[in-house]
C-alpha cells in the first residue's frame, strides 16, 4: 500500500509502515493514540474521500494483546484465532450477547478493548463472528487473525 505509506508520511508520521494490503499501518509518532487516530481519518477523509474509523494501539498495547493470549492453550490454527479491536470497552449488555452466541468448541474471551475470539470451523458461518462484525458491538471495531495481529508486532518491533 504504498499511497498509505505516502499518505501518512506527508501527514508527519515517521517509519510508516504497511502490512500486506490489509490497511494496517505500523508507524512513529509523539502524539497521542487518539491524536493519531483522528490526524489518519481525515487524512484518508480529506485525500481519498473515505470516511473510515481508524483504530491504534500503542506499541505497548499491542505487546500487551499478544502476551495476554488468553486462548492460546485452545487456539491452534492463527487463521481461526481472531482478536477484534474496539474504540471503547463493550456494554455489558453487548458482552452477554456475544458470550451467548457461542456454538460447540468456539471460545470468546472478552478484555477490555479486544475480544479474542476462536473459531474451530472457521468464521463463514459462525454466528460468534457475525456478532464481533459490523455496527451491532456499539462501537467501532476491526478483527484481525492472530497472525496478522502478531506480525504487526514484529513489525513495531523492528
Amino acid at each position: 500500500m504504498p499511497a498509505l505509506r505516502e499518505l501518512l508520511s506527508g501527514a508527519g508520521f515517521g517509519d510508516v509502515r504497511t502490512y500486506v494490503q490489509s490497511g494496517n499501518v505500523v508507524l512513529a509518532s509523539a502524539a497521542s493514540a487518539d491524536e493519531v487516530a483522528r490526524t489518519c481519518e481525515g487524512v484518508i477523509a480529506a485525500e481519498v474521500g473515505l470516511d473510515i474509523d481508524v483504530l491504534v494501539r500503542t506499541h505497548d498495547e499491542l505487546a500487551t494483546v499478544v502476551r495476554c493470549d488468553p486462548l492460546g492453550t485452545v487456539a491452534v490454527n492463527p487463521k481461526r484465532y481472531q482478536v477484534t479491536f474496539l474504540a471503547g470497552e463493550l456494554a455489558p449488555a453487548t458482552v452477554e450477547r456475544i458470550e451467548a452466541s457461542v456454538a460447540g468448541k468456539e471460545r470468546v474471551h472478552v478484555a477490555g478493548r479486544e475480544v479474542y475470539a476462536w473459531h474451530p470451523d472457521g468464521v463463514g458461518r459462525s454466528k460468534l463472528a457475525t456478532q464481533l462484525s459490523g455496527r451491532s458491538l456499539g462501537v467501532p471495531a476491526t478483527a484481525r487473525n492472530w497472525t496478522t495481529v502478531t506480525a504487526l508486532l514484529a513489525l513495531a518491533d523492528e
